[in-house]
This record gives structure tokens, C-alpha cells and sequence, in this order.
């Protein structure tokens, strides 16, 4: 097989774990009370980084089969890593790592890993035909520390070399991993240890590509000299040998180790702000493999991985701080002007929306939000509002029939609320619906949020959950009343922003003021950008062609990653609906609808008084669906 008909770039030997990170940074291990989940593991990070960087890269390793086994499994495949190798281990657990950020130097880590899942891969986990798929192997130092991972390794390593595959080793020395320290204490470095020396030496001739940090290659060539640890580690092997030297950058050898520094030829690196070291190298690792298996000089390949560690250490976590090949390279054509990445408004921006996990490309959505409307129903109907939660989750049964018969795989969507429906919202997270959950006080003006501080709300609710923020604004408004609007939006979308939440912005103009100009709507959301508020999606209320297009325009100039736009119904007529879907037809900025009381409000006013039962509720309900969808799929086409 041809290197041109390879199907994958990479695969990727050795840990893959989930990492649970402290999120107060500066407190002890000991204190932190909450922790963000990530995938980890040295080459489940140098999978994910390769992945969004554009390789086709591959995972080989065993995870348990339990919930963490799933999360990495699941995560490598949202970034575009192949996990055909990546076995369902049913008698070990996922490795776990628990980690902090005490200060800019101490970063306290203890690996639980007794027995776990990655240290589970034998001999015969390598297929020949799968190494044989790919253009390079990348190994990472751990699996050397035990006979069968080491045996394990050494056979995919000879299935390369026999196949004319190029070799790369992260040496990602871990004394811990070796034995070599307390079961708690993975923070250290670096331990003398002749064995480890001897077990790496044995095995640095199969690599074509060698790369540590001036400690890993230490070990490596058994000197704390790190030009003469260097010597030794070449008279192993004829690899080119990676020396990472921090913020420095990195040094390339390519043939004979010089007697000094000053005759090598430093890669700069990214001067950045530390917050966190960890998981710098497997993001180094990452841009440096771009570069090498794109064929790239050695100075850009560094420069890819001197900026992919540079972005990692201003960030919390390992693989979710890891730039997309989209980001980096927007970094790198600025980089001199960007010395603070954590706080650069457009690279985070670039950051966010660039690892989306999940595309929406069309939205049929099914919005039973409502809080206030359905409880003048139930006072109409002479019922306590007891019955809402009841109804909203007959009202998810018939979306989920509908859609099910109109075939919305990945394509439809629910809004619904936590005051009656946590129900339903518990009942569909999970399901790949996209889903949305309003924060409004319903009705209010100024914009008031119906639970409180945004970030009070946001740290309980599912990742996959959208804020909804419907804000009723009128460009005529007071400047008072705009001001008190546009803080409370703001604090909104930098909620968002911390969290990880995508947002959703409804505009409606109030009826308080009679003109309701379509322009008003491009007006609008041109203020909002002029904000800096860059939400996922917008809602808006069906609009002319012209419209359309002056909005379409509007969001490819200020935010050309925007989700897209859906329609809102504000209850119209069916026909309204129809004609407003014609008009948004050619516009490729709107993705669908997201409408509610034109499908449920009259079926539900019957159910609250008695007059539907449950069945028959479900059955119209699910009528009126699925016109809206036929009435979109029309009008699209």
C-alpha cells in the first residue's frame, strides 16, 4: 500500500485516560471540591491534537467497558479519530488521573492505574494489517515499563519497519509509571534509574523520530549532562532527536550532538503566561507531527509544535486546551502580538467555536419552553398548574414520534424549560436531540433571568444543554433601558464563555412600541456584535428575502462560525409559518425553526380541560409537526 493510499497518517501507541482537573486553581489537591472531566493520557492527547490538526490519526489502546470507556471512545470520535483500535478491555477499568494547578510550578497529579485498561494491551491486540493502514506509529514511553505493553509495542514497532512505516517516540518519562516513586507522588520528573535507562536504550534504534524534554533524554542516555545524555542516546539510534528546552523552544539534531549549545540552532518558542504545564508536551507532540508527516521543514514543524504547548499552558486541561489546525494557525500569524492567549478575545472565540463537538447543518425544533402561557391554560381549564410537568413530557412523546417517522436523525431539537419540564430535559439529554433551555423571566423588560446569576444556573446543567436568552429590544428604546439590557446579555454570554455552553439569542421587538421595521432586526444584532457578543445561534421571527440577505451578510462579516439562525412562530397561523419558510428558502444562514404554540397550543388547551386524552394529544400534536417539518422541507427543497 502506497503512502498516498494510506488511510490513516498515524496511530497512536501507549495511555489513554480520563483526567479529572481541579477547578480551583491555587488551592491544594487536598481542598479542590469540583472537577472538570477531560480525555487524558499522553497518546489519547496526541490522537485528539493530531486529529484537529488535520491528520487522520488513529487511537490503539484497550479502555474499560464502563461510562470512562465510553467518554474517551465518544471524544476521540467528535474529533475525527479513528477508534477501530481502540478495544473494549471487560475485565479492567479506564486509567484515572486526578490534577490540580497549585501555582505556575506545582501541579500535584496522582495516576490511579492500578491494573487499568491501557496497560492491559498484549501482543496480540496489534493486527498487522491495521499498522500497516497507517504512515507513521507514535509510541509514548509508559507502555516500555511493563512486559506485556512493552512486547506489545515492540511488535507494532517491527510491523512498521517491515512495512516502511515511519516511527516516532514521545518518551514521556513518568518515574511513577516506572515504580520509582510513591504511589501518590506523580508530579516528579525526573529519577535516576539505570533500568529504565538500559530498557530505553534497548529499544531507540526503531524510531525514526525521538522527542523530550531535556529530563526524558536524560534518562534516555544516562547522564544528567543533557548534550552528553544526547551522545549516548545517538550512538543508539539514528533517529532525529526533538529536545524541548521550555520556553525556550526546541533544538533538532539531526546528525552528530555538538560539544555545546552555542553551536545549535534553537527553535524559539511562544512566550505565554503559564497557568498549567501539563499536557504541553502531547500538544508539542501533536503540532510536531503535522509538520513531520506533512512533509513540512523542521522549522515550521516547530513552530506548529512550539505553539501548540504555548497555547496549552495558558489553558485549564489537557485535550480541550489543544488548538484546531483552523486556530493555530491563526495564532501563528499573529503570535508576536498575542503574549496573554487565555485572555485574546478572538483566539478564544476561534477556540470555541472550532471544537464544537457536534454539527447542526439543518433544525427542526419543537419548542415547548413556554412557562407562562401554559399556565394560563391551566388556570382557563380550572387545573393546577401540577399538570404542566405531565403534559410536557406527552408533548416530548409525540416530537419523538415525529421525528422518528420523518426521519431527523441528528435534525431535530426541543426548547424546553427547567420550571416544569426537568423531566423531559432529562428524559432527552443523551438522545443526539439538540436541546434548548430558556433562562428568561418570562415576559420581562428589561431582560430579567428566572434562576439568578447565569453562573450559578450554568455549572448544573448538561454540557449539551443551549442557553436560550430571549430579550425583547427595540433599537428606539431609552438608552437606560438598552444599557441595563446589554449588561445583563453580556454577563450572559461571558457565562457561556466559561462554562462551555453554547448560546442562543432570541430577539423579539415589544409590543410597546408599534414599529416593528424588519431593519430594526439588522440593527439589532449589528449592536450586539459592536457588544462583542457573538452568540452560537440566533432566533428571529420569519423576515422577507431582502432581510435575509442583509443579516446573511451582517453574520459572515462578524462571526462567519455562527450556528445559523431559526425561526421563531410567536403562535402565527400555520399559512404565516408556510409563507415565512418560502421567504427564508434561499437563505442559507437560517437552518430551520423552532416553534411551538402553533403545534401544541390548541391540543394541550384540550388536554388541560379534559376534552384529549393522552393518546389522542400525542397523535395531534405529532400531526402538526410534522406539516411544519414537510412545510420547511418544501420550502428547502
Amino acid at each position: 500500500m502506497s503512502t498516498q493510499q494510506k488511510r490513516l497518517d498515524v496511530i497512536c501507541i501507549g495511555r489513554i485516560a480520563v483526567d479529572l482537573y481541579g477547578q480551583q486553581i491555587g488551592s491544594r489537591l487536598e481542598d479542590m471540591t469540583s472537577f472538570s472531566k477531560y480525555l487524558g493520557g499522553s497518546s489519547g492527547n496526541v490522537a485528539y491534537g493530531t486529529a484537529i490538526q488535520g491528520l487522520k490519526s488513529a487511537m490503539l489502546a484497550r479502555v474499560g467497558d464502563e461510562h470512562n470507556g465510553r467518554f474517551l471512545r465518544e471524544e476521540l470520535q467528535r474529533a475525527g479519530c479513528n477508534t477501530d483500535g481502540l478495544i473494549t478491555d471487560k475485565t479492567r477499568l479506564t486509567g484515572l488521573v486526578i490534577l490540580g494547578i497549585k501555582d505556575e510550578e506545582s501541579f500535584p497529579l496522582i495516576f490511579y492505574r492500578d491494573n487499568c485498561a491501557d496497560m492491559g494491551l498484549v501482543p496480540e491486540d496489534i493486527q498487522e494489517e491495521f499498522i500497516a493502514s497507517a504512515r507513521a506509529v507514535a509510541i509514548t514511553g509508559t507502555h516500555l515499563s511493563h512486559p506485556d505493553t512493552r512486547a506489545a509495542v515492540l511488535k507494532a514497532l517491527e510491523i512498521a519497519r517491515r512495512s516502511g512505516l515511519r516511527t516516532a517516540l514521545d518518551i514521556d518519562y513518568r518515574p511513577v509509571l516506572w515504580g520509582l516513586t510513591s504511589l501518590g507522588d506523580g508530579e516528579t520528573r525526573f529519577i535516576e534509574s539505570d533500568q529504565v535507562t538500559r530498557q530505553l536504550q534497548d529499544v531507540v534504534h526503531y524510531f525514526d523520530l525521538i522527542v523530550g524534554t531535556e529530563e526524558e533524554f536524560h534518562i534516555a542516555g544516562g547522564s544528567t549532562d543533557t548534550l552528553t545524555a544526547l551522545k549516548n542516546v545517538r550512538q543508539a539510534s539514528q533517529a532525529t532527536l526533538v529536545c524541548k528546552r521550555g520556553p525556550l523552544g526546541c533544538v533538532v539534531f539531526e546528525g552528530e550532538i555538538p560539544d555545546s549549545w552555542e553551536q545549535t540552532r534553537l527553535q524559539r518558542g511562544v512566550r505565554v503566561e503559564v497557568l498549567n504545564v501539563l499536557g504541553a508536551g502531547d500538544a508539542f507532540m501533536s503540532g510536531l507531527l503535522r509538520g513531520w508527516l506533512n512533509d513540512e521543514s523542521w522549522e515550521q514543524a516547530c513552530r506548529y509544535a512550539n505553539a501548540c504547548g504555548a497555547l496549552v499552558v495558558s489553558r485549564h486541561g489537557c485535550a480541550p486546551a489543544m488548538p484546531t489546525r483552523e486556530e493555530l494557525d491563526s495564532f501563528l500569524s499573529r503570535a508576536d502580538a498575542v503574549s496573554r492567549p487565555d485572555r485574546d478575545t478572538y483566539l478564544n472565540h476561534l477556540h470555541r467555536v472550532t471544537t464544537r463537538k457536534q454539527q447542526w447543518p439543518e433544525l427542526n425544533v419543537f419548542a415547548f419552553d413556554h412557562r407562562r402561557q401554559l399556565a394560563d391554560m391551566a388556570q382557563e381549564a380550572g387545573v393546577s398548574e401540577e399538570r404542566i410537568p405531565q403534559l410536557k413530557l406527552l408533548l416530548l412523546q409525540a416530537a419523538q414520534a415525529a421525528a422518528a417517522e420523518a426521519g431527523l436523525d441528528g435534525k431535530s431539537g426541543i426548547l424546553a424549560d427547567t420550571t416544569y419540564g426537568q423531566k423531559t430535559l432529562n428524559a432527552i439529554t443523551g438522545q443526539n436531540w439538540w436541546i434548548g433551555r430558556p433562562i428568561e423571566l418570562p415576559g420581562s423588560r428589561p431582560l430579567r433571568l428566572e434562576h439568578g446569576n447565569i453562573g450559578s444556573q450554568l455549572v448544573e446543567w448538561p454540557a449539551e444543554h443551549v442557553v436560550k436568552c430571549l430579550v425583547f429590544y427595540h433599537p428606539r428604546d431609552s438608552a437606560e433601558l438598552r444599557h441595563e439590557q446589554d449588561s445583563l446579555l453580556l454577563d450572559v454570554w461571558h457565562g457561556c464563555n466559561k462554562s462551555g455552553h453554547e448560546l442562543l439569542v432570541e430577539v423579539i421587538l415589544p409590543e410597546s412600541n408599534p414599529d416593528h421595521s424588519e431593519a430594526f432586526y439588522h440593527e439589532i444584532l449589528s449592536h450586539f456584535y459592536r457588544l462583542g457578543i457573538q452568540p452560537d445561534w440566533w432566533k428571529l421571527p420569519p423576515l422577507s428575502a431582502e432581510s435575509w440577505q442583509a443579516i446573511g451578510a451582517l453574520i459572515e462579516q462578524q462571526d462567519p462560525h455562527c450556528r445559523g439562525i431559526l425561526l421563531l412562530g410567536l403562535d402565527a397561523p400555520e399559512d404565516q409559518l408556510k409563507s415565512g419558510f418560502a421567504a427564508a428558502a434561499q437563505a442559507p444562514w437560517v437552518k430551520g425553526f423552532a416553534v411551538g404554540r402553533t403545534i401544541f397550543g390548541q391540543p394541550s388547551r384540550q388536554w388541560l380541560k379534559g376534552e384529549l386524552d393522552d393518546q389522542a394529544l400525542i397523535a395531534t400534536v405529532k400531526s402538526n409537526y410534522l406539516r411544519l417539518i414537510d412545510y420547511w422541507r418544501a420550502a428547502r427543497g
